[in-house]
């Protein structure tokens, strides 16, 4: 994977050993193509980027998730709305009970060819999970680009309309990351902060604040390392480790699969190319292999970069721990 080597060194870690509990998540990364090109982005998504799943893996999604009873399907990329399969995939799903997770970098929502998009999520009841770095226009445009935080706002205002952040059956939270090699403040004080500012300037309501720590691979690892920082926030994280967090790691509960259909122990160590191992097969597993097996009780692949997780207050796929 495009600039996972220089991190591999990482592999021998003092991590602390992790098994698996019962499966509840099924995250899937639909592709790399994305209209955005964001620093911090861990995937090195961009409008170039080709990687997409095929239909042959997107139906068997649907078959895990009836094998396995899974409740929580969380759809990932690049931007998973570009994926021609998505919508498909998330009638399907919702079809089925299970709750869908889009994580939506909201610029999305204006794009040309994506303009009823919001209102099919809406229409699905789709949990969205937005980012929107920061509640200023000079942050998130050095972040992600210029007039993203305009096209955010006009995205947001749209959800409000439709019911997102405002109807308890359509909800929205904003993720918050950090410009730079810091860990995140604290998650309630930061969510009051950015709930008042937004209303108060533009009339925008959301649910949850989620703040994620930024991992040291793939595009942001490889900034640290061209601004010589590596090693300072790898030190960082291991001297903020806070080992209550070990229990609420996504990776306990939750499966990564990749545009390809292989499985990971988390969206991190599936960019860094460390797969799900077993006792029983040391081969690389595909989505077919969740027909069958939880996996449970196996034990998780870590790395150094897995202290972003356990650092300070904490960090996942939905916030502070």
């Amino acid at each position: 994977m495009q600039d996972s080597k220089p991190f591999l060194r990482y592999s021998q870690s003092d991590f602390p050993l992790l098994r698996r509990a019962q499966l509840e998540t099924l995250q899937v990364n639909l592709g790399y193509l994305c209209n955005l090109s964001c620093v911090h982005c861990h995937v090195n998504a961009g409008p170039s980027r080709t990687e997409l799943m095929e239909k042959e893996n997107i139906d068997l999604i649907i078959e895990v998730l009836k094998a396995r009873n899974i409740k929580v399907l969380d759809l990932t990329g690049g931007a998973p709305e570009m994926n021609p399969f998505f919508r498909g995939l998330v009638v399907a799903a919702r079809a089925l009970g299970v709750k869908v997770i889009d994580r939506c970098n909201l610029v999305i929502l204006n794009e040309v060819g994506f303009e009823d998009l919001a209102n099919f999520l809406a229409e699905q009841e789709v949990y969205i999970v937005a980012s929107l770095p920061c509640y200023s226009l000079e942050n998130v445009d050095k972040q992600r680009g210029k007039d993203a935080f305009d096209n955010s706002i006009i995205a947001l205002k749209k959800l409000n309309q439709l019911g997102y952040g405002r109807n308890k059956k359509l909800v929205l939270d904003l993720v918050y990351n950090p410009q730079g090699p810091s860990l995140p403040p604290p998650q309630q004080a930061l969510q009051e902060d950015y709930k008042t500012e937004l209303k108060t300037e533009y009339d925008i309501d959301f649910d949850h604040l989620l703040t994620i720590t930024n991992m040291p691979i793939s595009r942001f690892g490889a900034v640290l390392l061209a601004q010589n920082q590596f090693e300072n926030y790898m030190n960082l994280l291991k001297e903020n480790y806070a080992p209550e967090n070990l229990s609420g790691v996504m990776c306990r509960t939750l499966v990564s699969v990749d545009w390809q259909g292989f499985l990971y122990d988390c969206d991190f160590n599936q960019m860094l190319d460390i797969p799900v191992q077993t006792n029983n097969n040391q081969q690389a597993l595909h989505l077919r292999d969740l027909l069958n097996n939880d996996f449970s009780g196996e034990v998780i692949q870590v790395a150094d970069h897995c202290y972003g997780c356990t650092a300070g207050q904490g960090s996942s796929c939905s916030g502070a721990l």
